[in-house]
């Protein structure tokens, strides 16, 4: 099984590229849903987290990502405990799904992970994809397409590691400062360069 870690910043076009990926026969393992998935109701991390932060549960039992990620980020202890409760499954499940995709023969498979170069997991895939596009365009696209206010999208931006450090881990980089199509291009050509494909 032949893996690509895909990563990019916030707004960079990370899921337009997963997306087609997907479409042309790859398994995607996305770390962000996984992320969002072991915080659900009946999930041990959530009663877990209720326990641990005040307030972050509402009267419904589902979890309050903003008050989790106010009282989180505002602090290293914050962020470690948070950490310590949900990457340990984050981990699990991922490692589940590799497993689950190699036994089902999949020949290609997309590790979609924006912390991939951060969490140093690039020992883990075959190939680093990297989906890049200037600070600016991806701060207007935050605020445009996904309703951000431009702050909230420039702290996110700088919260994240910079374009020239993912650019020098990258072995292929999507340029999508263009049109969804030409990204689109990009990833098809990228798909039949890989071992394998013909």
């Amino acid at each position: 099984m032949y893996i690509i870690g895909l990563t990019g910043g916030i707004g960079s076009g990370k899921s337009t590229v997963s997306a087609r990926l997907a479409e042309l026969g790859a398994t995607v393992v996305d770390a962000d849903l996984i992320s969002r998935e072991v915080v659900e109701p009946g999930e041990p991390a959530l009663a877990e987290l209720g326990e641990t932060f005040d307030g972050v549960l509402t009267a419904d039992g589902t979890l309050d990502r903003a008050e989790l990620a106010r009282q989180a980020f505002s602090s290293p202890e914050g962020t470690a405990k948070l950490n310590a409760i949900t990457h340990p499954r984050i981990r699990e499940r991922t490692v589940r799904q590799f497993r689950e995709a190699a036994e089902a023969g999949a020949r290609y498979l997309v590790y979609d992970m924006p912390l991939l170069i951060e969490n140093k997991e690039t020992d883990k895939v075959q190939t680093v994809l990297v989906v890049d596009a200037p600070d600016e365009l991806r701060i207007r696209r935050l605020v445009d397409q996904r309703g951000l206010d431009e702050a909230d999208a420039r702290r996110r931006i700088a919260a994240q590691i910079d374009r020239e450090t993912r650019l020098a881990a990258a072995d292929t980089v999507l340029d999508n400062s263009g049109t969804r199509e030409d990204l689109i291009a990009q990833v098809d050509a990228f798909w039949a360069g890989l071992p394998g494909q013909s």
